[in-house]
């Protein structure tokens, strides 16, 4: 029965011979709007009249029997019908029902009782059925109007197009004489528009404008809200929105707000903005949804200056950003990277009573998971729980894969069967997330447990699934096994993809086989897979890493002929491969180069420059270096602080040691164990055991690993004074976390 298509009025055919000349489309649109422009000037001179309503005289019998039942039923109203018409069941026929009615309209609530009763004992009339619409609608009670309209329409065996044009004819012909309620067109619109009869709405539209009568704004925004859900639709929501004006409808702020997020829908945003702005013009004044949408908007295709600029022109006029507007600005913060000004907003919105809901929280640890920012991402878990807002599924997925990313499978494995216990059940994105992690850490037997796991709980591993217990089975060198998956994976209907082979090829270099490696390169084009930048960046990392420096410029070679244009990873490899093979003045050269070819270094370009520099102790190199990076808007990231941290003890400057380790903190970025026994061996050396002893136990409770020439000294310390008990628990600590851990680590 549904309709999607709508037609326009067919008159004023010859119009089209003014414009043949004109594009076709641009035909089409003078055409509606002469039309528009026609029937609007001819609507007084042409209005017609509703018909009176004249139905066919009853012959004596039949006046008899209606006169009885209804003189019943006025006396006898406290009774049930059922009994008071008993005597007249087997004489009633459906066209007593109309005479009836027409004796008791003016008692609603007898008319109701009375239908209903006849209703029991046979379907009514169209007819009948339009009467007690008009009466409903007549009486205020448009819930009951609504629903004798709808029941008709439910029906799935209905002709539409017959169905829609009786019902029509019958509900003009009741209307003069038993309601006069123009609502009751509005409510028949209204259900045409929910069942999806568009084109049927339409021609009802049209049809009112015939008597003079004009469908309500409200409806018309139903009817344009309806039409918007997809391309084809928003084209001719479009349309109506520029034509119905011409008829006299008159758009509020509710319609425009419908266009406005059309147009965002399609892209169109600053055609949107436009329409924001033509608004006030027009009468109608924007509200926080007409800004919130555009905000949206422009957040999608990452205009942030535009959207503060437009929260600064709400709220100068008097609108209170709603959730709504905030999300999105926090969703484009933490897509471009921007996660600590993201939160900034995040503390903004609550401060001023707005509630942040699980979508915010869950953008926000995932954007802080990303970039390696655990501590403040568990900080907003926690807070979101303090706040009763439950972590859903999508919540632990993003901490999960955050954890896994950065190879702390252990606490990401701890997460998921904590998620396990809160009846949340783990998708494919959660299990694969887990197998990958538990694949980079060479675990692959857990991973293949895993995998197991997940197909008793009926889900289906995918493509990436696989390709992650691929890479793991050829880091641990199973290259013959990896295959063998492949072959399962490819009975199983799976497509490789050039993720896939990129994974091989990883692993191949992982596990040491470059050869190897290079041949699946060779393959992967025969095959039909033309390697990426991905592929060649791996193969050259490989090359960097064993020092074969002129094979890694041979691979950039090949890939730059080939029409591959080389990322900031790819130049960070080499970078990487400059500074382990002591050649800092090629690195130098290459970020030189890259700055004049407009291609901007992040943090792990100039993370290798610092580090090589600091092993060096040249710090006046490394400040040069990071000054460079800050000034051209280059964040430092966890590892740059601890790189510069660990530096600048080394070479004893502690205060400015100790000003990163504070600024680090402040960003909520975690300090390494490395880090930590730079610092406090820093400070006992300067003779500061308060501040040495504070970093101790910080670092102790974080759960981090002090070396044993740390242990030693506080053992040493708290033993001069007279601290046994203390130095007993130091000792232990240390010969489980330092001796045992070793043992192990050289067994493993």
């Amino acid at each position: 029965m549904k309709r999607h298509v709508i037609s326009f009025p067919r008159h004023c055919c010859q119009l089209f011979s003014y414009h043949s000349h004109l594009d076709p489309s641009l035909n089409r649109l003078l055409f509606f709007r002469r039309c528009f422009i026609e029937k609007k000037c001819s609507f007084d001179s042409t209005t017609r009249n509703f018909p009176n309503y004249s139905p066919k005289k009853p012959i004596l019998q039949d006046s008899e029997l209606v006169h009885q039942i209804s003189i019943a039923i006025k006396q006898r109203r406290s009774e049930p019908l059922s009994r008071v018409l008993k005597p007249y069941e087997s004489k009633f026929r459906a066209d007593h029902l109309i005479r009836v009615l027409m004796i008791i309209r003016n008692d609603y609530r007898l008319v109701l009782n009375f239908f209903e009763w006849a209703c029991l004992r046979r379907d009514p009339s169209l007819e009948a059925r339009c009467i007690l619409a008009q009466i409903a609608t007549a009486s205020k009670d448009l819930k009951m109007a609504r629903k004798l309209i709808q029941d008709f329409w439910v029906n799935p065996n209905l002709d539409a197009g017959v169905s829609f044009g009786h019902f029509v004819e019958q509900l003009i012909y009741t209307y003069k004489d038993w309601g006069s309620d123009p609502r009751v067109f509005d409510i028949f619109f209204q259900v045409l528009v929910e069942a999806g009869m568009l084109n049927e709405a339409r021609k009802l539209f049209d049809k009112m404008l015939n008597y003079g009568l004009l469908i309500s704004v409200e409806s018309c925004n139903l009817f344009i809200s309806h039409l918007s859900k997809d391309l084809d639709g928003i084209k001719v929501a479009l349309k109506v929105f520029s034509e119905f004006p011409e008829v006299g409808v008159c758009w509020n702020t509710a319609s425009y707000n419908i266009i406005i997020h059309s147009l965002c829908q399609i892209g169109r945003v600053v055609e949107a903005h436009q329409l924001l702005l033509q608004m006030e013009l027009r009468g109608c004044m924007p509200d926080v949804i007409s800004y919130s949408t555009i905000t949206s908007g422009y957040c999608q295709v990452g205009e942030l200056q535009k959207v503060l600029k437009l929260i600064e022109e709400m709220q100068a006029k008097g609108l209170k950003p709603n959730p709504f507007t905030y999300n999105g600005i926090i969703l484009l913060l933490c897509k471009t990277g921007k996660v600590a000004e993201a939160e900034r907003v995040l503390r903004e919105t609550i401060s001023e009573g707005i509630a942040p809901d699980s979508v915010v929280y869950t953008t926000l640890i995932d954007g802080f998971c990303k970039f390696g920012n655990f501590s403040a991402a568990y900080r907003l878990f926690d807070e979101m729980q303090k706040r009763k807002i439950s972590p859903d599924f999508i919540t632990y997925t993003a901490v999960i894969s955050g954890l896994c990313r950065s190879g702390k499978v252990m606490e990401a494995d701890k997460l998921f069967h904590d998620m396990v216990c809160k009846q949340l059940e783990p998708d494919e994105v959660t299990y694969t997330a887990l197998i990958d992690g538990y694949c980079k850490e060479g675990k692959v037997k857990e991973a293949f447990s895993l995998h197991n796991k997940m197909l008793e709980m009926g889900l289906t591993p995918n493509v990436v699934t696989y390709t992650a217990l691929t890479d793991g089975l050829c880091k641990c060198g199973e290259v013959d096994t990896a295959n063998v998956l492949l072959h399962e994976m490819c009975r199983k209907g799976l497509e490789l993809n050039i993720y896939t082979y990129n994974s091989l090829v990883n692993g191949l270099c992982k596990a040491g086989n470059i050869d190897q490696a290079v041949k699946l390169m060779k393959d992967m084009e025969v095959a039909g897979f033309h390697p990426d930048a991905i592929t060649y960046t791996t193969l050259m990392d490989a090359y960097c890493k064993s020092r074969e420096m002129d094979k890694a410029h041979e691979l950039l070679r090949q890939m730059l002929d080939s029409g591959l244009q080389p990322t900031v990873v790819t130049f960070n490899v080499l970078m990487n491969g400059f500074c382990m093979s002591g050649m800092l003045q090629d690195g130098e050269k290459l970020l030189k180069w890259m700055l004049e070819k407009g291609i901007m270094p992040n943090a792990s370009t100039y993370n290798s420059l610092m580090k090589q520099y600091c092993i060096r102790n040249n710090m006046h190199a490394t400040n040069e270096i990071y000054k460079g990076m800050c000034a051209k808007g280059v964040g430092p990231d966890a590892n740059t602080y601890n790189i510069l941290i660990k530096g600048h003890c080394k070479a004893r400057n502690m205060k400015e040691a100790w000003f990163l380790h504070k600024d680090m903190v402040g960003k909520g970025f975690s300090p390494t164990a490395s880090s930590y026994n730079a610092l406090i061996k820093g400070f006992y050396k300067r003779k500061k055991f308060l501040e040495a002893n504070q970093l101790f136990e910080k670092m102790r409770s974080e759960g981090l690993v002090a070396d044993r020439e740390i242990y030693n000294i506080f053992a040493d310390i708290n033993y001069d004074e007279g601290k046994m008990e203390l130095t007993l628990e130091l000792c232990d600590e240390a010969i489980e976390k330092c001796l045992v851990g070793d043992i192990q680590n050289k067994n493993t």
